[in-house]
Order: C-alpha cells, then structure tokens, then sequence
C-alpha cells in the first residue's frame, strides 16, 4: 500500500486557477483530505472548456480531492456548513486578492475565531500590503517582474513560452510552507500558524540563482547565460528529430563527445581544450555541432553518445515521453476510472516513501461530487 504521510490530515482548499489548487493538490497526494469548496454552479473558473465543467487545465491540479459547492459570501446555510468544515479542518488555503478574503471572512482572523488551532494559508500575487497590493497578477506578470521570464526571451523572436511555471512554482512553496506548518504544530499544539506566500516572492525565490550571480559577480544574466555556463546545446539531426546535449565541465564527458563526433583530437585545440576556453567559445561549438549531427539519424547519434557516456537526452513531446522506457519503467503515467466521466491519465506524484511508488489516484471531481459524502463526515464526527 502506498505510504501516506499526511492521512488523517484535512484540508479545505479554496482555491482557483492553479496557484491554490496546485497547493492542495501537492498535500492531496501526500494523503491529505482536500476538500475543494467552488462556487454553485460554475465551481473552479479553470473548471470551464468548451461549454463544458471538466477541463484539461482542471484535471491537471485537482485529482485526488472531494468536490462540495458551497456560496459563502451570501448563503447562511451554505456558511455554516462552511464554518464546521473550518471547524473540522487542519488547514486552510485560499488565493483571493487580499481584501477579497478579507471582505468574505476568509482571513486568519475570522477563520481562527472558528478553529483556532487551524492553519491558514494565504496565496496573493504581490503579498497582502505595499504599492502592488491591489494590482492583478498572473503568471505572465510574475515570470516578469520575478526577473525569471528575461532569462527566456529570444531577443529575435520574444514570446512567453512554456508551461504556467510561476503559477505551479507558488503551489509548490505554499505546500511547502504548509507542511512547516503542521510539523510546528505538532510539536507544539497552541500554535496556529499562518502561511503567506506571494507569487513574487515564489518566484524571486526559484529565480535565486539569477540574483546570486548579480549579487556576487554584478552580472546580469540574460537568455544564453546559463546554456553558456552548463554548456548545453540543442541540435538537430539527419531525420528532423532533436537531441539535447549537457556537457558541464568534467573532461570525460568531452572526450566522448569528440569520440562521438569522430574528430578524437578536436578538444587539443587551444580553443577548446578547457573549461573557459569552452566558454568563451560556446557559439563556435554550437555552430559545429549543428552541422556534425546533420549527418546522421538521432537514433544512431543516441547509440553512440551512450556508449561513450556522453550526457544526452531526446527531446520529446509530451506523446514521445510517456512511450521513453524509463518513464514506462518509473511508472510515471497513472490513471483512474471517474464514475461519470470516464478514464482520466495523469503523471503520479514524484515522491517514494520506502521504495512503494504512488500509482493510485483518484480523478478529479466533478463540481460538487462529494456533498452528500462530506455533510456525513461533519454530521458523524467530532470536532
């Protein structure tokens, strides 16, 4: 059986779009009971997909949870089911705009006043105070301001690219924070903490290697900074397909290359034969490696860089990853059969504990999936 560690541990999570959902769902798969509570409905805005309540982007952050619909803002009964939720929680996370929170009695304040012994998470863009208190904030703005989507942009072609990572990114440090939390409080019962997390302070965070460089060197790194520095490279091959190269700085990995490549002598050269040389000459090496693995198909070109040691990798689609040996062999693709709407895949959790792998998961919810279930829970225990 799949270890657990926080069965037993409760949480209701008011979160929408990812960055409070992604936090729950990061406990969900540690064992904790989230409850998600969403508005009648329309439920989670992410819920939406071509008039439909069951999105891609949805099932993504919110398996593993139980889904009540609730309207707290206006409803008495509907707020006092909330409350014995609260009452019967050990943590509770929302992402609205700090005075949205505060105007619907979802702050720490009010919420201690229910359960005092509740951790309650608060996820914001720019924090709960200063000049950007009020502003928006998504996750292209935080990518921005952050400092971390400037190590990004293609000066030729500037795009925001990639996955929501700034997004995803606070869900994680807000899990992360929580399971602080409840370690706190289990060493110490009286302890209610709160969690606040931004997403500009996630990101500066995650972003920390950019500010430590400047920091300590006074350098600004840019787009091609950190492919310069670990020495990786992207190339394509005879058929089309990518591979992708990270040579770092040991020698040997060198020595295979230049074996790889058919040239064994080429790192004597004094403009490559060390690791600053290397540096001050990436774009000379790029351009020749472009044009050498022209010459051959990429499965032939991975046969050789694997027998040389060379560190290498396809560069697949999503499709290409889940069909690589290793992701097969990992078991990283997981699935379960939701009652109503069918087969659900997703990537189970990264996390082993004693060697049992977490392969079961339970599909996300339909929007208010689990009322009946839930009003049991509180209507049978106590609290």
């Amino acid at each position: 059986m799949t270890q657990q560690p926080l069965k037993g541990i409760r949480v209701v999570e008011q979160g929408t779009f990812i960055t409070g959902p992604a936090a729950g769902m990061f406990l969900a798969d540690l064992g904790a009971d989230v409850i998600k509570v969403e508005r009648p409905e329309t439920g989670d805005p992410f819920r939406a997909f071509k008039g439909g309540l069951y999105s891609p982007h949805f099932q993504a952050y919110n398996r593993n949870k139980r889904s009540i619909a609730l309207d707290n803002r206006i409803g008495q009964k509907d707020r006092e089911i909330f409350e014995k939720l609260i009452q019967s929680a050990d943590v509770y996370i929302e992402n609205f705009r700090p005075e949205s929170a505060q105007r619907m009695g979802l702050d720490a304040a009010t919420l201690h006043t229910v359960n005092p012994r509740l951790i309650h998470c608060s996820i914001s863009g720019f924090g709960p105070d200063g000049p950007y208190e009020d502003r928006p904030s998504y996750d292209t703005v935080t990518q921005a301001i952050s400092g971390y989507l400037h190590l990004l942009l293609n000066p030729g072609n500037p795009r925001v690219i990639g996955p929501a990572i700034a997004d995803a990114v606070t869900g994680f440090y807000a899990a992360y924070g929580v399971l602080g939390a409840l370690l706190k409080r289990a060493l110490n019962p009286e302890d209610n903490m709160t969690v606040e997390v931004s997403m500009l302070e996630a990101m500066s965070h995650f972003n920390i290697d950019s500010f430590t460089h400047y920091f300590a060197a006074n350098e600004i790194m840019g787009p091609y900074s950190r492919p310069t520095a670990s020495q990786s490279y992207v190339v394509q091959c005879q058929d089309g397909q990518w591979l992708a190269l990270h040579m770092s700085s040991p020698e040997k990995f060198w020595q295979g290359l230049a074996l790889t490549i058919e040239q064994p002598t080429l790192f004597e050269d004094p403009r490559l034969a060390d690791r600053n040389a290397r540096l001050e000459n990436y774009e000379a090496i790029a351009d020749l490696l472009k044009e050498t693995f022209k010459r051959k198909p990429r499965a032939e070109w991975c046969m050789a860089l694997e027998k040389h040691d060379v560190p290498h990798a396809t560069v697949n689609t999503a499709k290409d990853a889940l069909d690589d040996p290793q992701f097969k062999h990992l078991g990283i693709e997981i699935s379960a059969e939701h009652p109503t709407m069918g087969l659900f895949k997703t990537i189970r959790s990264p996390i082993t504990y004693n060697q049992q792998r977490p392969l079961s998961v339970m599909a996300p919810p339909v929007l208010d999936e689990h009322r009946d279930e839930i009003l049991k829970d509180l209507k049978n225990t106590d609290y």
